[in-house]
């Protein structure tokens, strides 16, 4: 499945915010309480805090069929050549079909300088941790993490380009 990879614009705010919504819904279904899901999302993915990051950070979404299927938010890169992902997320129904392959390779294509792009990812999301682990980051830590309350098993990833 071929999806068109492109920075991403205001217009595409909502969608990215359902994008995010549906799938941390089902990725941690089980894992994080569902208000404590609720509670990061209306925080992190805001109106207010999507303008913010399209300006200051690099949001490259995937669209197929004039919809945006999934995006990737990648932070700007460091003077040491470090870059955190913050986030790749796609519908469920379009997750294995290369569409994330293809957001990571547009955020390594297009950053310049990138050296290693870190992740953190909860040990127990098995989607996106057999995804960096195929696409070769290698684990450089584990940590709880307090969210909002709820303790989370977090493993901190490096892919060294």
């Amino acid at each position: 499945m071929t999806a068109n990879i492109r920075k991403a614009r205001y217009e595409d705010i909502e969608q990215i915010q359902d994008v995010a919504k549906t799938s941390w819904n089902a990725t941690y279904d089980g894992i994080i309480p569902l208000v404590v899901q609720e509670n990061f999302l209306k925080s992190a993915y805001n109106d207010e805090r999507m303008k913010q990051r399209i300006d200051h950070s690099f949001i490259f979404v995937a669209e197929y069929n004039d919809r945006v299927v999934g995006f990737a938010n990648f932070s700007p890169v460091r003077e040491d050549g470090q870059v955190e992902l913050g986030a790749i997320y796609l519908y469920p129904e379009y997750q294995g079909k290369g569409i994330g392959s293809a957001l990571l390779q547009q955020g390594i294509k297009d950053l310049d300088g990138i050296k290693e792009i870190y992740i953190n990812v909860e040990k127990n999301n098995r989607i996106g941790k057999t995804f960096y682990d195929a696409k070769g980051f290698k684990i450089v830590k584990e940590f709880d993490d307090d969210f909002d309350g709820h303790i989370l098993k977090t493993v901190r990833m490096v892919l060294k380009l």
